[in-house]
């Protein structure tokens, strides 16, 4: 049985890994330096780290063998919602099935595009990924949906896992009161 205590990080690579571009491999880079910086109290065990590294021109098999074997190790996921991330047809969406159907881990979904509260997470669908929307739509899916901002998505990895899940199924948000705390209006 795996010690599932990492945080599956989940974003589109948008066959980009050149920092500076505002991709989500640049908000992939920002989660681990938050995590790296002793000073910002952040810190995830990050499931990425915990196999070895696969190239993305590795044999699609052996990525796919790393990956689920990161996902068996994780309590969640936090999956990068950027602008190119529905586009993904590959990776993205393949990490979400198998979070969601095979190892019942919730999704922190975290919005790039947003730095306010987020009170209705339904009025972004049309970011989501279709693996995310199938499976928010049918049920399956437990999911909170926080800003890309260091306070919410700490909290969110730190709080939830596939033994605590968040409340509202697939349409979790946090409260006023959380938001208030983080100083996020």
């Amino acid at each position: 049985m795996a010690y599932r205590n990492g945080t599956y990080v989940a974003f589109h690579a948008d066959s980009n890994n050149i920092p500076g571009g505002k991709s989500d491999i640049d908000y992939y880079n920002l989660i681990c330096a938050w995590n790296a910086n002793k000073h910002h109290g952040f810190k995830i065990v990050n499931s990425h780290e915990k196999t070895n590294a696969v190239r993305d021109s590795s044999k699609k098999e052996t990525l796919r063998a790393s990956l689920l074997e990161r996902l068996r190790n994780s309590k969640n996921m936090l999956l990068i919602l950027g602008e190119t991330t529905k586009f993904d047809t590959d990776w993205v969406p393949f990490e979400i099935a198998q979070a969601v159907d095979s190892y019942q881990i919730p999704i922190v979904v975290a919005y790039t595009g947003v730095s306010s509260k987020i009170w209705v997470p339904s009025a972004f669908s049309r970011c989501w990924p279709a693996a995310l929307a199938t499976r928010i739509n049918n049920g399956t899916a437990s999911a909170i949906h926080v800003p890309f901002k260091q306070a919410p998505i700490f909290d969110a990895v730190e709080g939830f896992s596939h033994e605590k899940l968040p409340k509202g199924g697939g349409l979790g948000i946090y409260a006023n009161s959380a938001y208030e705390g983080w100083g996020i209006g």
